[in-house]
């Protein structure tokens, strides 16, 4: 039996289980788009503008894989990204310079971007997590950022060091035409077509993307200029972000896994095949494994280096 990537101790699976990560991974997103360098990436060579929701779904699928697939299903992932990535190249218009989507520091900017916010997201929604957990989550995603090309010692390995690393690259960032423009589409984005019967129900999406927005700095929601800033803001969108979890944890599993694709269904279902095998009992869901496993885990396994 092959393990997971992570063991359902970790506390990768604690986070990247919560339903609140869904506005984690837009405001993640919106948090990107703030790099000039790396937004013109995603703008000039990305399907982003005609299938925003795609994207997400795509960085929904890696985050499962990279959570609870098995080493092997996280490698052949990894292996398929670094070489797509290593294809595309790109200029930035700002200076005429040419790039490499996988050039070292644009990386490590998406994977910061993509850890902090899905950490201060979920807890800020009223996931628990200690000071010593916060720590933990940032370890243990270091060691995925191998799967796009990094090294674990190439990004923060605790809270303080990434507090340090978005201090530090705080200054390079602004808003563009394009990252405005790109936090207008994850505000109302596109249903793909094969999900066309949520169609009716997109007005719901719109508070997804507004909280993802309204837990941004302060700083990147002025400079984006794009929702009205209310006195009290902040609290509220504390608040609401917190509803809007309470609200998507009574949302029976079968019916909230069918907005994510194909793949990523197949990847958690293996998944649950192997963790049947391992004597954990998986029929209230993943969400409960923590609490009820009935044999020790696994230690999380060493992510192999990129071929």
């Amino acid at each position: 039996m092959q393990p997971t990537v992570a063991a359902p101790e970790s506390v990768t699976w604690k986070i990247h289980l919560d339903r609140a990560m869904w506005v984690a991974g837009v405001r993640a997103l919106m948090l990107q788009a703030l790099h000039p360098v790396a937004m013109q990436g995603v703008w000039q060579r990305s399907d982003f503008r005609s299938d925003p929701t795609g994207r997400l779904l795509r960085t929904a699928h890696f985050v499962a894989v990279t959570t609870y697939g098995s080493p092997d299903e996280a490698e052949e992932l990894g292996t398929r990204i670094r070489r797509v990535h290593r294809a595309l190249r790109f200029t930035d218009p700002a200076t005429g310079r040419g790039h490499r989507v996988d050039e070292h520091d644009l990386l490590v900017w998406v994977h910061c971007a993509e850890v902090s916010s899905y950490l201060e997201t979920t807890h800020r929604a009223g996931l628990a997590l200690t000071a010593r957990e916060m720590d933990r989550y940032v370890e243990e995603r270091s060691r995925a950022a191998v799967y796009v090309g990094l090294d674990p010692d190439d990004v923060p390995r605790d809270l303080a060091q990434m507090r340090r690393y978005l201090a530090s690259v705080r200054p390079e960032l602004r808003v563009t035409p394009e990252a405005r423009q790109a936090v207008r589409f994850l505000l109302w984005p596109t249903v793909p077509d094969r999900l066309s019967w949520l169609a009716p129900l997109r007005p719901l999406w719109f508070p997804v993307g507004a909280l993802a927005y309204a837990t941004l700095p302060a700083w990147a929601r002025r400079a984006y200029g794009v929702l009205p800033e209310a006195p009290g803001a902040d609290t509220a969108a504390t608040a609401a972000l917190r509803a809007l979890r309470s609200g998507l944890n009574r949302v029976p599993e079968r019916y909230y896994n069918l907005v994510f694709d194909e793949a990523t269904v197949r990847s958690a279902d293996a998944a649950r095949q192997r963790l049947l095998a391992a004597g954990y009992r998986v029929e209230n869901g993943f969400r409960s494994l923590r609490a009820r496993t009935l044999f020790t885990s696994p230690p999380v396994p060493e992510p192999r280096a990129p071929a």
